[in-house]
């Protein structure tokens, strides 16, 4: 792996990166990555209810995903707590602003890769089953460059 000038503190100065620190961040970046995912789907799903159904009810969450009613209650409820949802019991879910927000980042990120995936020539139902993964992970200089590959 190759060394990372960094610059630290405040004192601006720089320091060589070892390999062993550049994973680190990197396996750091994938743990904040895996811990947002939960909350990217589910958004995602609840926003894709409402855009095709007009409402997010639970159960409907629930199947989209492929989970228990039950472990879709806890998230939402979790999701409430995050401030990303509203929902009360027997009631539709619905996206609170920052939830809105978060859906529309999410949305355009997965687009994007699922289209830089069929341009590769991955078949679309690959494409999308990869998407799923893909899409928490990637940074933002890479999308940039798949939509800079995209636009040619």
């Amino acid at each position: 792996m190759a060394k990372v000038e960094r610059k630290t503190g405040s004192s601006g100065r720089r320091r060589v990166a070892t390999p062993l620190a550049v994973q680190a961040e990197c396996h750091e970046k994938t743990r904040g990555a895996h811990a947002a995912e939960l909350a990217e789907d589910y958004v995602e799903a609840i926003a894709g209810l409402i855009r095709d159904s007009g409402e997010a009810r639970l159960v409907d969450v629930a199947r989209c995903l492929g989970v228990s009613h039950v472990s879709a209650s806890r998230i939402v409820a979790k999701l409430a707590r995050q401030g990303l949802v509203t929902a009360k019991p027997y009631r539709s879910i619905f996206l609170t602003d920052r939830g809105s927000a978060l859906a529309l980042q999410v949305t355009r990120r997965h687009e994007l890769v699922v289209n830089f995936l069929l341009r590769l020539g991955v078949s679309e139902q690959a494409a999308r089953i990869d998407a799923e993964g893909i899409e928490h992970h990637v940074g933002e200089e890479t999308l940039a460059a798949m939509e800079r590959f995209l636009r040619r």
